[in-house]
C-alpha cells in the first residue's frame, strides 16, 4: 500500500514544480517586454526635445511692419470732472404765496426767461400807500415854499423877524427830506413788487422744480425754486502731478492755450474737445498736484455736470519721428530690441532707443531708420539669425522634402532629422509609407550629439 502512494505523490510534486518555472518564465518575459518597451519608448523624448518649440519644420511665419516717419502728440493724462461756469440756485427774494411756475423742468432756459410768479397785491396795497404818503409830503412842501416866499418879502420890509424866516426854511428843508424819504421807499416797493416776477439770471438747463404752486416762499428757503446749470461752454476741473507743471507753464507761453481732448470713463471713445482755461494759483500739497480746469463748447451737450471723463492735455508734438507699432518693441535682459527683417528673410535683434510714444504707436531714437521691416507678431519662437515668411506668402520648402526616397533602417540624410513635423510624437514614413523605426539615437544629429535648443531670449 506504501508504494503504491509514492508514485501518486511524486507526480504531485512535478506538477507543482512546472508550473512554478512557467510562472517564473511567463513573469521574466513580462520584466523583459516592459524593460525594452521603455528602453525604446522611454528613450524617444530625448530625441524629440531638440525639437519642441523653438525647432520649427520650416521658416516661423510672422507678420510685419515698416517704420515710417510721423508726428508723435505728447500727452499728459488726467482724471477730471464736468464742472459747470456757473450755476444757480434761484430762490424768491421776498415773501409770499407762489402763484404760477412759468417753466418746464429740463428745457434750456436763456437769460430773462420767467421762472415764477408771487402773489404781487400786498406790495401793490403797500405802494399805494407810499405814493399817497408822499403826495401829502408834497403838497407839505408846497405850502411851506409858499410861507417861506412871503416871510422874506415881509423881512425885506421889516415886518417879521428873521427869526421867522429861518424856521420857515428849515421847514422846507424837512418837508423836501420826507418826500426823498417817501421816493426812497415807494423804490424799494417798486423794487419788491419786481421780485415776485422771477427771471432766469442765467442761460442753461433747468433742473427738477422744488417747490409747488400754492406754497409760501421766503428767501430763507434753502431748495429754492430750481437749479439752473449752464451748459455752453462748459468747464472740466482735473489735476496734474507737479513734475509736469514746467512742461505745461512752457507750452502756455509759446502757444497761449493747449487743446484739450476728453475720453469716456472707459477711455476708449473720445467725446469732446476743449482748450485749458485756467491754472490754479497753488500746488495741493496734500496730494502733490495743481488743479486746472479747461473749457469745452459743449453744442451737443454729451457733457454733464459731475461727469467723470479721462482728460489728456496736449503739451508738445515731436515732429518727423521715425515711428513703429508699440507691438514690435520686445523687452529682453539687455533692454529694448526689435526683430528687424533682412533681404534674405532672416531676422536680426536690433537694440534700440525708445522715444515719447502715443497709444499704440512709438517713437525709436536710435536703432531702426525709415523703411525697415520689423516683426509685430510670431516673435515668441524666434531668435537671432531665424528665417522668416510673411503671413499669407507661400511657405518656403522645408528641408528633407525633396520628393526623392528617404534612408531606411535608422539612417538618416541630413535633412531628415530636421524635416519632421514638429510635435509628431513619432517616426517619420519612409517612401513606402511604412514607419521606421530607430534606436535610441534617432533623435540626435547626424554626427550622434544630441540636439541642443537655442536660448529663449533670442540672443
Amino acid at each position: 500500500m506504501t508504494s503504491d502512494s509514492d508514485p501518486t505523490q511524486a507526480r504531485g510534486a512535478t506538477s507543482k514544480t512546472g508550473r512554478l518555472v512557467t510562472r517564473l518564465l511567463v513573469t521574466v518575459g513580462l520584466f523583459a517586454s516592459g524593460w525594452a518597451a521603455w528602453h525604446y519608448f522611454g528613450a524617444q523624448p530625448s530625441k524629440h526635445d531638440g525639437r519642441g518649440r523653438y525647432f520649427r519644420n520650416g521658416p516661423q511665419t510672422v507678420r510685419e511692419a515698416i517704420a515710417t516717419r510721423g508726428d508723435i502728440p505728447i500727452y499728459i493724462d488726467a482724471l477730471g470732472t464736468v464742472t459747470p461756469l456757473a450755476t444757480v440756485t434761484v430762490k424768491s427774494q421776498v415773501s409770499g404765496t407762489l402763484q404760477s411756475v412759468a417753466f418746464t423742468e429740463g428745457t434750456m432756459l436763456k437769460a430773462g426767461d420767467p421762472i415764477a410768479n408771487i402773489d404781487p397785491r400786498p406790495f401793490q396795497a403797500t405802494l399805494k400807500q407810499q405814493q399817497a404818503l408822499l403826495a401829502k409830503d408834497s403838497a407839505a412842501l408846497d405850502q411851506a415854499e409858499n410861507d417861506l416866499k412871503r416871510y422874506q418879502s415881509l423881512a425885506k420890509q421889516d415886518s417879521i423877524s428873521n427869526q421867522q424866516v429861518s424856521d420857515q426854511t428849515y421847514l422846507v428843508e424837512q418837508d423836501k427830506a420826507a418826500i426823498a424819504s417817501d421816493e426812497a421807499q415807494i423804490g424799494a416797493t417798486n423794487l419788491n413788487l419786481s421780485y415776485t416776477r422771477i427771471l432766469s439770471p442765467i442761460s442753461g438747463l433747468a433742473g427738477l422744480r422744488q417747490v409747488d404752486p400754492g406754497n409760501y416762499v421766503t428767501p430763507g428757503d434753502a431748495n429754492g425754486i430750481v437749479v439752473i446749470t449752464q451748459m455752453q461752454p462748459m468747464g472740466v476741473v482735473f489735476s496734474v502731478p507737479e513734475d509736469s507743471i514746467a512742461s505745461i507753464v512752457t507750452a502756455l507761453k509759446t502757444s497761449g492755450s493747449l487743446p484739450v481732448t476728453l475720453n469716456d470713463r472707459a477711455n476708449v471713445h473720445e467725446i469732446a474737445k476743449g482748450r485749458l482755461d485756467t491754472v490754479n494759483n497753488q500746488i495741493d500739497t496734500t496730494t502733490g498736484t495743481l488743479k486746472m480746469r479747461a473749457s469745452v463748447d459743449n453744442t451737443d451737450q454729451t457733457l454733464f455736470p459731475n461727469q467723470f471723463v479721462n482728460v489728456k492735455l496736449l503739451v508738445n508734438t515731436v515732429q518727423d519721428a521715425v515711428v513703429l507699432p508699440a507691438q514690435a518693441v520686445q523687452l529682453g535682459a539687455n533692454g529694448n530690441y526689435v526683430y528687424v527683417v533682412g533681404s534674405d528673410n532672416k531676422v536680426k535683434v536690433t537694440p534700440v532707443t525708445l522715444g515719447p510714444g502715443a497709444g499704440d504707436v512709438v517713437s525709436i531714437a536710435s536703432g531702426v531708420a525709415v523703411g525697415d521691416h520689423v516683426v509685430i507678431d510670431g516673435v515668441d519662437q524666434l531668435r537671432d539669425g531665424s528665417e522668416v515668411q510673411l503671413a499669407g506668402a507661400a511657405p518656403a520648402p522645408t528641408a528633407g522634402q525633396n520628393g526623392g526616397e528617404r534612408q531606411h533602417s535608422g539612417q538618416h540624410k541630413h535633412g531628415d532629422w530636421a524635416g519632421r513635423k514638429e510635435g509628431n510624437g513619432g517616426d517619420a514614413p519612409g517612401a513606402d509609407g511604412q514607419p521606421r523605426h530607430h534606436k535610441k539615437h534617432g533623435g540626435d544629429t547626424p554626427d550622434g550629439t544630441p540636439t541642443a535648443q537655442p536660448p529663449a531670449n533670442g540672443n
